[in-house]
């Protein structure tokens, strides 16, 4: 049987909640390495997991600005290195590679000829700005694209036309297990609720923050609350909200709340609109694949300045249907077609 590893990038927790989701449509033996958040979510959900990757989140201001850019390009490259390290302990040539934007997994498994699966959302980064830094980041891509092109299958969380390596499977999303009412009574939604969440990092304190100032000032000219999921690095109290910090079903929360104010990742985003929950998504300034994301939605950073109209608006907006999504599936069945 051949052994399986599944590197989940731990940069946030949306690449370990789809990556949880396609695991739980294969009905093979593998084992998941991540680290810190993304870790203690993937073990929650019954996997075998190992904690090993340490990570420097982005570095955002009060403001909501994406700072020092061009280090954090530095110092995920020393991160890279250190990943590669501990990719080339674990994988051996009986190892079929999954790795969720972990291409120190795949430069691992090219070297050692094994087959190797990416799942990502970007195909290159837009970083930095300026003539030496973005030299660098260009060099940084070409390699990322050398690779996606040497991967036994690329799989694509969005839809698409299907080519070469690529396969675009849709939004990948964990399924809701409950029915919404009792969801509801579960978590305590006894109004119309406001759900704020940033991910597994702190970088979002400052969308909190707007937030909460936003709902408090036109809190009674609407009938609802407003409740917060922090993640695990950020478990701090605010005064009349009601914080319930890192839940691992962040996406039952979200079915079952009336309205998403969120960080412009990717997962939450496909979330709530496969679940029909209006939403609210604002990028971190310059952090272009959250610009894109939100672009996608109609939405910019300085949506940020207008939120109190903006929540005003779309709790009046009626639910849509909920979207059937077998992205999940689609990417279960792809990679167990290529399981010896």
């Amino acid at each position: 049987m051949t052994n399986i590893l599944f590197f989940t990038s731990p940069i946030g927790l949306g690449h370990a909640s789809r990556d949880v989701a396609i695991a739980s449509k294969l009905n093979a033996n593998l084992t998941f390495v991540s680290g810190e958040g993304a870790a203690r979510m993937i073990a929650e959900y019954g996997f075998s997991v190992n904690d090993l990757y340490r990570h420097k989140g982005f570095e955002v201001d009060s403001s909501g600005q994406l700072k020092h850019a061009f280090k954090w390009i530095m110092d995920y490259y020393s991160y890279y290195k250190r990943c590669k390290e501990i990719a080339h302990e674990l994988i051996d040539t009986n190892t079929m590679v999954i790795a969720d934007e972990d291409f120190a997994a795949t430069s691992i498994a090219q070297e050692k000829k094994v087959p190797n699966i990416v799942i990502t959302d970007i195909l290159q980064t837009r970083f930095t700005r300026g003539m030496l830094t973005s030299t660098i980041e260009k060099k940084m891509n070409k390699a990322m694209k050398e690779m996606i092109d040497k991967s036994t299958l690329v799989i694509i969380p969005s839809y698409g036309d299907d080519h070469d390596n690529f396969a675009y499977v849709g939004p990948i999303v964990r399924e809701v297990n409950a029915d919404r009412e009792k969801l509801r009574e579960q978590f305590g939604f006894n109004r119309k609720t406001i759900l704020v969440t940033i991910g597994g990092t702190d970088a979002g304190l400052f969308l909190v923050k707007k937030a909460i100032k936003a709902y408090t000032r036109i809190k009674n000219r609407i009938d609802a609350d407003m409740v917060i999921t922090s993640g695990p690095s950020m478990n701090i109290g605010f005064e009349g909200i009601r914080n319930f910090g890192y839940v691992k079903n962040l996406h039952e929360m979200v079915y079952a709340s009336d309205l998403l104010i969120s960080l412009a990742g990717r997962s939450t985003a496909n979330e709530a609109s496969v679940y029909g929950t209006p939403s609210i998504l604002i990028p971190i300034k310059d952090h272009f694949e959250q610009e894109e994301n939100a672009k996608r939605y109609g939405y910019t950073f300085n949506d940020i300045n207008r939120l109190d109209e903006l929540i005003i608006e779309k709790l009046g907006s009626s639910r849509e249907s909920i979207m059937t999504s077998n992205g999940a599936e689609r990417a279960a069945k792809l990679i167990s077609n290529l399981i010896k």
